[in-house]
């Protein structure tokens, strides 16, 4: 069973006392070049082209000019955390009394090059039963595109991840973004639970073109394996962090306000 640990500041601090723990902007062991930084109020390509899960190829502008929108990354063979971020999101879109394909769109975006739009169209069917409201077909959109597409949106949003040839896997953290209606980036959420009201709330700020503020990242990693550092003595339970048998998958919450990580 998987399960999560927070600790409030002062928590941290009581257990901390006499430890040394990482600094508060250091990563995770081979978490390095993955995470997600806001990039609030940038504008995303309009004219990058991708192909959605008909196979119709399409530009991300296509979806932009009338509503706002929620993009999602993701890879459609994710083992791990991808599909629960994608059952997050449409749990939280059930209790939004907006209704997606009227008052707003969906884009999740593949950045897996490999993936297909067959591939896209299966995820499209069973996230779109879950989510169970009529219209939602006509506004949820799955996509699939090459390399030169998915980089630079990756850039845009702030999305780092890379690839574990070992593995077959990338290891990745989550969020989703709330878009204006011109496909500026409004709002960051982190994490597989999304608040109904906060999320209302990001739609109905970005509805009217309105760029939120950047919120703390406590984020949550898809990782295959963690290999145990060579300084692990410093990263010892009381210093947030716990250590996993190989080869199981994992996934890690690096918490960037506490200055640890803990994998389960």
């Amino acid at each position: 069973m998987l399960s999560f640990v927070l600790l409030t500041a002062s928590a941290w601090g009581q257990i901390n006392s006499g430890v040394m723990s990482p600094p508060a902007n250091t990563r995770p062991p081979r978490l390095e070049n993955v995470g997600i930084e806001q990039h609030l109020d940038a504008q995303v390509p309009p004219d990058l082209v991708f192909r959605d899960e008909t196979g119709k190829t399409v530009k991300l502008g296509n979806y932009f000019g009338q509503k706002p929108l929620i993009l999602n990354l993701v890879y459609y063979n994710c083992t791990m955390l991808c599909g629960e971020a994608l059952a997050g999101l449409a749990s939280a879109m059930r209790l939004v009394k907006f209704d997606v394909g009227n008052e707003f769109d969906v884009v999740t975006v593949s950045f897996d090059p490999r993936e297909t739009p067959e591939m896209a169209a299966a995820k499209k069917i069973d996230y779109v039963k879950r989510y169970g409201r009529a219209n939602a077909a006509a506004g949820w959109h799955f996509l699939t595109g090459q390399p030169d597409s998915i980089n630079a949106l990756t850039k845009t949003v702030g999305f780092q991840y890379q690839y574990d040839a070992k593995s077959n896997q990338f290891a990745h953290a989550t969020a989703i973004m709330v878009l204006t209606p011109q496909g500026r980036i409004s709002r960051y959420f982190y994490g597989v639970d999304f608040p109904p009201k906060d999320l209302r709330m990001g739609l109905v700020e970005a509805s009217k073109g309105k760029i939120g503020n950047a919120v703390d990242a406590v984020l949550l990693y898809a990782i295959t394996t963690i290999r145990r550092p060579e300084n692990m003595a410093r990263w010892s339970p009381t210093s947030c962090a716990w250590r996993v048998p190989r080869p199981f998958y994992c996934w890690a919450v690096y918490f960037s306000y506490c200055g640890g990580w803990i994998a389960q």
